[in-house]
């Protein structure tokens, strides 16, 4: 496998190059992206599951003959385990987030300097790092937080010029706060690409998401009023929603970090001169950190 063309990037060059990538390793990006997204899936099926079981008879709610039906009591410890449910919840789809994003980075950086990788690979170096990069997305978000509390314009701002701070953690071997130190410097006159990035994965997301909804919300709107008197039918309505969202997941999740994976490393190249560096040494690791550049570089 061949070395990407290092080169400093137009943005259309860049988004080119990101949709260039994921078509020739689809199933390497949807694969990474699958896998911890089955973790959600399996979570999401659990209300469908106890949907089927109130079908059969085996939860009911109990009627009044005099009246309307009444609803059932909640004693304390189906409180306590909607509660464990919400929060074990929160935590996997943070973990999945996390390591579909880890993974994505690594495998993007494998590839854009010419190396093979698989799914195994890509996932190995991001357990490592997972606390990291969760404190990476934590720090981001307080950030984030405090610029939208000042206007919106800052929280967007502060979320461009923090952008890059999970390829530099992983990529770069750094603790959180340098990462986020990185990121600002990669990012710094660029905070404009980096909107548009997010602004055309927005749009793409939305039209997913709209066709998404055209091909399944309705058709599913439909067989639910037609077969409301049918409990096999009436689950298996239940279950195709998370079904639909695990598909739409798996299939747009990856985009967004390989399009700023290859936005690092192109300001890599305009800042630090990474493709000189490559040149003279093609063996070298994924990311040489900023601290080996020669300061000439680093203007």
């Amino acid at each position: 496998m061949s070395t990407l063309d290092l080169r400093p990037l137009t943005l259309g060059e860049l988004l080119d190059r990101t949709f260039t990538l994921y078509r020739a390793h689809f199933l390497l990006f949807v694969g990474i992206s699958a896998i911890p997204q089955v973790l959600i899936l399996a979570l999401q099926l659990v209300p469908a599951l106890f949907v089927g079981l109130s079908m059969k008879g085996i939860f009911s709610v109990p009627t009044n003959p005099n009246g309307p039906p009444q609803l059932p009591s909640f004693p304390t410890a189906a409180i306590v385990g909607v509660v464990l449910f919400a929060v074990l919840w929160i935590v996997v789809v943070v973990i999945a987030s996390l390591l579909t994003q880890g993974a994505t980075v690594v495998a993007v950086s494998e590839i854009y300097l010419g190396r093979a990788t698989t799914l195994a690979a890509a996932f190995r170096p991001v357990w490592k790092k997972l606390i990291t990069i969760f404190l990476v997305a934590v720090l981001t978000g307080f950030a984030m937080i405090g610029g939208f509390i000042l206007l919106i314009v800052p929280g967007i701002y502060i979320a461009c010029r923090l952008s890059a701070g999970v390829q530099a953690a992983v990529l770069e071997n750094t603790g959180a706060i340098d990462a986020l130190s990185r990121s600002f410097a990669l990012t710094k006159d660029n905070a404009g690409r980096v909107f548009l990035i997010y602004l055309l994965y927005c749009c793409l997301l939305g039209g997913a998401i709209g066709a998404l909804y055209f091909v399944i919300g309705i058709p599913l709107a439909l067989g639910a009023i037609l077969a409301k008197n049918n409990p096999a039918i009436m689950w298996i309505i239940q279950i195709l929603p998370p079904l639909g969202s695990f598909v739409a997941g798996s299939l747009a999740a990856p985009l967004l970090t390989i399009a700023m994976s290859i936005f690092y490393y192109d300001m890599r190249v305009k800042k630090e001169g990474f493709d000189l560096q490559m040149m003279m040494n093609p063996l070298g690791g994924a990311a040489v950190p900023a601290a080996s550049v020669p300061p000439a570089m680093l203007s």
